[in-house]
């Protein structure tokens, strides 16, 4: 004998949802964040002054490849020539704010906030359709493994921004001052952002099918699931750290008060 048993279809809820905590918070303070940051960021960005304040650069800024930029911020030199009449900022931010666009806490935490998608777990969305990331402009998510890439090479620009806070305003080596600390601080926290990312955690262990074969990515893929526990963490606090650190050389170069040097 053959038994058939049927299941009743999905139950009909007519509230938005039963949750009785306020849900709406997370979301609503991510978009407030958020939403300041993306403000700040463009109005720096288009500004095109007060990026420098010797020896610290912006690393809104960072690194200064026009021929307009301020005398003394292209330490890799003018790779873009005279040709480049806009903000040099542009020419780079694309690369590190399309790492934290299509980061994966990122994606979450702007989905929920801004397009509602949905508002938070347990609470119905607003919109009929679906369909993920395989359609425009949300399939270019698929490409951050490119921009992490890409992070690993400004990590790396700015901690050398950031040895160079051990110079004075004459270039010369062996003192300190609070912007040191500052830009040593911020590129730390980039640094482990990115290496707490999914996509190098995928880039050390993923696709091994023995870890015992492989002792050395096996060893850096546990250092990396560690971090990658507290992403979340490390994308909030990078966030805050870049926009702390521009806006600390924007009040140096328009004079509103002198670098403290501790030695």
């Amino acid at each position: 004998m053959s038994s058939v048993t049927s299941a009743p279809g999905r139950a009909e809820v007519e509230a938005r949802t039963l949750r009785s905590d306020r849900w709406w918070v997370s979301p609503a303070v991510t978009f407030g964040v958020l939403f300041l940051f993306v403000v700040y960021a463009t109005w720096r960005a288009f500004e095109d002054r007060h990026y420098f304040a010797e020896p610290y650069l912006s690393p809104f800024y960072s690194p200064c490849l026009a021929t307009s930029c301020a005398p003394g911020s292209s330490d890799f030199g003018a790779a873009a020539g005279d040709w480049w009449r806009l903000s040099p900022a542009l020419l780079i931010l694309v690369f590190p704010l399309g790492f934290r666009l299509t980061c994966y806490y990122y994606r979450k935490a702007y989905y929920r906030a801004f397009w509602l998608s949905p508002p938070a777990c347990a609470v119905a969305e607003p919109h009929r359709r679906y369909s993920g990331e395989t359609r425009f402009p949300l399939v270019l998510q698929n490409a951050h493994r490119y921009f992490f890439y890409a992070a690993l090479v400004f990590n790396v620009i700015l901690t050398w921004d950031a040895i160079l806070g051990f110079r004075n305003e004459d270039g010369e080596w062996g003192h300190m001052g609070l912007g040191t600390v500052v830009l040593l601080a911020n590129a730390a926290l980039l640094t482990v952002y990115t290496l707490s990312c999914h996509s190098c955690r995928h880039v050390v262990g993923g696709r091994l099918k023995h870890f015992s074969r492989h002792p050395v990515r096996y060893r850096l893929w546990t250092y990396v699931s560690r971090l990658n526990a507290r992403h979340m963490l490390f994308a909030w606090l990078s966030l805050f750290s870049v926009a702390i650190a521009d806006l600390y050389v924007r009040l140096l170069a328009t004079d509103m008060f002198s670098d403290p040097r501790f030695f």
